[in-house]
């Protein structure tokens, strides 16, 4: 008997030491993790007592030295738990946002992976606290499926990517070990849970990827330090040869969050701050300069400016046009985008375009410039650059073309971040990867692309309403998505065309108007020409008065790839925006939301004949009570849009 009970005393130090589990609730108990400690760690999630992953591994492989895996035979566990409030310096969504979560910490030695559980995700991270630097072989991302499910699967081809990609959905199975995607990649697990794949607080480390399995389960990559490169011509990188490992770093620190955005309703998806909660604090100390706003853009509407006694184009005076108009619709700002430089030098101004006149122009009309530069050259000339906008009184930049996601591209970001805010400019950056909450960090990141937006009516491309869709529940959930809306030539399925000289958008009017509510971008942009918006001054009007940063925002109804019905409140305002993809619908609502009391509705729905003729819209305004029900129709490819202020007693 003495023996038999020493030998089982012996068996439990040895479970304890070398095998154990632990379990972690978010605050609300609707979400369960284990996490399972052998030779190994791994976690499974349950969301609502139904496990949806089960039994994935993470680990780092760190040269020479011993990984996480190799530091088990001695570990311990804590939990905590935060509750606090977060005011977002630029308030993408919401000027306050709860930061509710309870939080697992498995210690080793050298090493500590770190879980969180929110009422709306998940995410763990590892910390290494290694001396000197280190170098990372790899990463072993594991996400284990317990069903097949679908996938909506931005893939890629290569690491040398705008990550501007349609959200295909496929069967993840049928997703073998040579496909990959960027991020985000949206599982839909089953009917009531869907789950967005994603990363925040990525610096100095390359960016997460998921490739296939030909199973129900997906494996993180993650491109490898660039060792040569070159260019064609002076935007698009070449990468000649890789090293054998993803990073170079400092042996003490800790690498990006995996997330886990967990949605019952397809609307929560919208709804969810986690990218923006895991993100890295703000580093800026003063930011009351950093100014959100909307941009009259030139690019995309190929300064189409008539019924001037002047050649439309790359000079003073179609720039100035830009700024009168700007000024006229108290728009903050003015674009010059490709073709103010000679490409290869940002100081070798087109001499057709005097810069110091137009900031001093824009400055007697309240409107600022931001200027587009090649990322290439702009890293060549950075200093001397930023010294020349800086004496200009530039008020920000648009970074174009990086293309790339490895340890030094993101570094790069980083760079251009601290010394823009440095000299107080904003940063806006296009052909670049998805967000990771870098807008958190540095909020003069006001937004970024990363997205296929309009600038794709422009040529032969897979955009549609269908596309335009996917966007609030994928892309956009992880950041400020400038997909640059407002064409003021809008076209129905059959009579769309690909003009590059004078584009057009598909879907209609208020389809695009609605874009105005529902995209987040703090920067926002008017992508047709001056012409165009004071030939459609009713629309206008609409666009000038809607804000670019919210109070709070609501999802009112919402199916992913079909339509969304949104309400966003700004100084106690709301506006409501809805729109559909090629599916004739009608939606009706309670507006309880409002407070109590009389208010009036000025609303733009598809007009009768907008299914042939696109541009066709109906301005109309009503009075409403927080117990009326509002009905919402729209045609194929359409739109709504509304402005609901309180009526003040007389």
């Amino acid at each position: 008997m003495f023996k038999f009970i020493s030998v089982f005393i012996l068996f439990l130090l040895q479970i304890s030491t070398y095998a154990s589990t632990q379990d972690l609730n978010s605050p609300d108990g609707s979400i369960f993790l284990k996490i399972i400690v052998n030779d190994h760690v791994a976690f499974s999630l349950f969301v609502d007592n139904n496990e949806v992953i089960s039994n994935s591994h993470l680990d780092l492989k760190i040269g020479e030295k011993a990984g996480l895996s190799e530091e088990l035979t001695d570990y311990n566990f804590e939990k905590t738990t935060v509750d606090e409030i977060l005011h977002p310096v630029v308030p993408r969504k919401n000027s306050e946002i709860r930061n509710h979560y309870n939080e697992l910490i498995l210690s080793t030695k050298h090493y500590i992976a770190r879980f969180r559980l929110y009422n709306d995700g998940f995410a763990y991270r590892i910390e290494s606290m290694l001396d000197g630097e280190i170098i990372v072989e790899d990463e072993r991302v594991e996400i284990n499926f317990t069903k097949n499910s679908t996938i909506y699967f931005p893939e890629e081809k290569s690491f040398i990517s705008h990550q501007e990609r349609i959200f295909e959905k496929r069967i993840l199975s049928d997703l073998s070990d040579s496909q990959f995607c960027s991020l985000p990649a949206l599982v839909v697990h089953s009917d009531s849970c869907k789950i967005l794949l994603a990363e925040a607080d990525l610096e100095d480390y390359p960016a997460l990827y998921y490739s296939g399995t030909g199973s129900s389960s997906l494996r993180g990559l993650h491109a490898k330090v660039v060792k040569e490169e070159g260019l064609k011509r002076d935007r698009d990188p070449i990468v000649l040869s890789r090293e054998n490992y993803i990073a170079k770093t400092k042996g003490t620190r800790s690498l990006p969050w995996r997330a886990f955005v967990i949605a019952r309703e397809d609307k929560e998806l919208v709804e969810s701050e986690l990218i923006f909660k895991l993100a890295a604090p703000n580093r800026i100390e003063e930011t009351s300069w950093i100014k959100p706003g909307k941009v009259a853009w030139d690019w995309w509407n190929y300064n189409n400016i008539s019924g001037v006694d002047y050649k439309a184009g790359l000079n003073t005076d179609t720039y100035k046009n830009y700024i009168d108009f700007a000024s006229e619709n108290s728009i903050e700002y003015i674009i010059l985008d490709e073709g103010w430089y000679k490409l290869g030098n940002l100081l070798d101004v087109n001499p057709d375009i005097n810069i110091p006149e137009l900031v001093k122009y824009g400055k007697s009309k309240n409107v600022g410039i931001i200027l587009w530069v090649i990322w290439k050259t702009f890293d060549d000339q950075l200093y001397e650059t930023l010294d020349q906008f800086h004496k200009w009184g530039i008020k920000g930049i648009k970074v174009d073309f990086m293309q790339r996601d490895d340890q030094w591209m993101v570094n790069y970001y980083y760079k251009v971040a601290r010394e823009c805010a440095k000299r107080k400019l904003l940063v806006n950056f296009h052909g670049a990867y998805t967000p990771r909450g870098l807008s958190r960090t540095y909020p003069n990141v006001i937004t970024r692309e990363g997205v296929k937006g309009l600038e794709n009516y422009k040529w032969k491309s897979e955009m549609s309403p269908d596309h335009e869709l996917m966007l609030p529940f994928t892309r956009m959930v992880t950041g400020p998505m400038d997909f640059t809306p407002g064409a003021m030539i809008n076209a129905a399925k059959d009579n769309f065309n690909f003009v590059f000289k004078k584009p057009m958008s598909m879907g209609t009017r208020c389809h695009q108007l609605a874009m105005y509510v529902v995209y987040e971008s703090p920067l926002q942009m008017l992508a047709d020409s001056p012409t165009n918006y004071r030939k459609n001054q009713e629309c206008t009007d609409f666009i000038s008065l809607v804000p670019t940063v919210w109070d709070r925002t609501i999802v009112l109804d919402a199916k992913i790839g079909e339509y969304i019905l949104i309400a966003r409140e700004k100084d106690n305002v709301w506006y409501l925006g809805a729109m559909t993809n090629w599916s004739k619908r009608s939606i009706e609502v309670k507006v309880e939301f409002l407070p109590d009391g009389n208010h009036e509705m000025l609303s733009f729905q598809d007009g009768i004949n907008s299914d042939r003729n696109a541009e066709d819209y109906k301005k109309q305004s009503m009075n409403i009570k927080n117990d009326d029900t509002i009905k919402i129709n729209m045609a194929e490819g359409g739109g709504w849009a509304a402005i609901i202020k309180k009526k003040e007693a007389k």
